[in-house]
């Protein structure tokens, strides 16, 4: 392998072929580079769908009341359903297992001020499981606590809009503000990746509310999110489960569409799944089309090399040289080539991924990577195929008798 006299006739055959060396080696390069190029493009619009599309908890199922469309049990049709506490604890109860966060949810918009500030706002009614739901990212105080909800405490906590708008450049945490005719203390402010509406939001603990409104049991809607490693059919099918429960309990016929609103995340993502394993089965078709092409353009040259270079063959059988020697000095050359090509390829299609970045997001491609495994493999692949298409025509040459290899045109 490391023969210094072998070495010597592997760059002298290639300094005599640059052109051969190149078509063989660009052939390489060029397969490895569009493969990581596509495999990239791929994994950056999964990448860029999952930014754009699941800002919210990606496990989320709102469940919304509405009108009934059916006349069932007695009931007529064109009922207003009202969802209650009770409907709530029969979800936790009934499905606890397999919820991570469950929620009910009373909103309303408020007029709220401070001092001479003022404006309308969406005030939401919750439990303190809301943060995790809506992804509210606190950036001073805390948010809702069990022990608001068992007392009742008159606290809020606004989004960084509402303070930007109601108290100008003072700090917001520790001071009141006046919710609907009553004053409540600010004790946390959040961010929210959703966009301006979801930063104009106050949260107040649901029993607070509750309290105020005397007693009322009402909510506007349930939210929970379901275990995040729980595939998206058992999610849809949970939502389904969930949905039935409710229509028992409120007397909504099983058929009807409007009664009850489901809003299961599950049943996009199990949409947006199939996307991904057609955008991905169609990258890895093209991208292994490549490589394939790669290695028949390998194949194609090492047999026009064996053929050009016949009679040197048969020159080295007439002074002795063993089959393998002969055999091993074509190898080493096409692994050599193979190797240089397939690294500058992957050098080349990293770089380019790294370059454009972000640059592409307005398409929905963001961060396109491949994995260090997957370059490893199709770099291995072009290697060994490589190697086997340099060996069977160098096997094929070697057995030829010398006086026929010196005849050969």
């Amino acid at each position: 392998m490391f023969n210094i006299d072998r070495w010597q006739e592997i760059f002298y055959s290639i300094k005599q072929n640059k052109l051969r060396t190149f078509l063989s080696g660009f052939t390489i390069s060029l397969g490895l580079f569009i493969f990581i190029i596509l495999f990239g493009f791929g994994n950056g619009l999964k990448n860029g769908f999952s930014r754009e599309f699941i800002l919210d908890s990606s496990s989320t199922i709102n469940i919304i009341p509405g009108k009934t469309t059916e006349a069932y049990l007695g009931l007529q049709q064109n009922r207003d359903i009202t969802l209650k506490n009770e409907d709530l604890d029969l979800v936790k109860k009934e499905y606890d297992k397999d919820l991570e966060f469950k929620t009910a949810t009373i909103t309303q918009p408020e007029n709220v001020t401070y001092r001479t500030s003022s404006g309308v706002y969406t005030v939401q009614a919750t439990y303190p499981d809301k943060q995790y739901i809506e992804k509210a990212i606190i950036t001073s105080g805390r948010f809702l606590n069990q022990s608001d909800i068992v007392n009742k405490t008159k606290i809020a906590v606004i989004g960084r809009l509402v303070e930007k708008d109601l108290f100008k450049n003072e700090k917001a945490l520790g001071k009141y503000i006046n919710v609907g005719g009553i004053n409540y203390k600010v004790v946390g402010i959040f961010y929210d990746e959703g966009g301006d509406n979801d930063e104009r939001i106050i949260y107040i603990p649901i029993s607070t509310l509750q309290s105020i409104k005397k007693n009322s049991n009402q909510v506007s809607q349930i939210d929970v999110a379901y275990l995040s490693d729980m595939k998206p059919s058992i999610a849809v099918k949970l939502g389904d489960d969930i949905k039935k429960s409710l229509q028992s309990k409120l007397k909504i016929s099983p058929s009807d569409k409007t009664g009850l609103i489901i809003r299961n995340r599950a049943q996009n993502m199990e949409d947006t799944y199939s996307f991904f394993t057609v955008i991905s089965s169609l990258v890895m078709f093209i991208g292994f089309g490549t490589i394939m092409a790669g290695i028949i353009g390998i194949s194609n040259i090492m047999v026009y090399i064996v053929k050009e270079r016949t009679k040197e063959i048969g020159i080295r059988k007439a002074l002795g040289a063993r089959p393998f020697s002969i055999v091993w000095l074509i190898l080493q050359e096409s692994i050599f080539i193979t190797v240089i090509s397939g690294i500058s390829g992957v050098i080349l299609g990293s770089l380019a991924l790294y370059l454009i970045g972000n640059n592409l997001s307005t398409y929905l491609i963001v961060d396109p990577s491949v994995s260090k495994e997957l370059i490893f493999f199709a770099t291995v692949s072009l290697i060994t195929f490589g190697t086997v298409a340099g060996f069977i025509p160098a096997r094929k040459a070697a057995k030829i008798k010398p006086i026929e290899a010196l005849r050969s045109d």
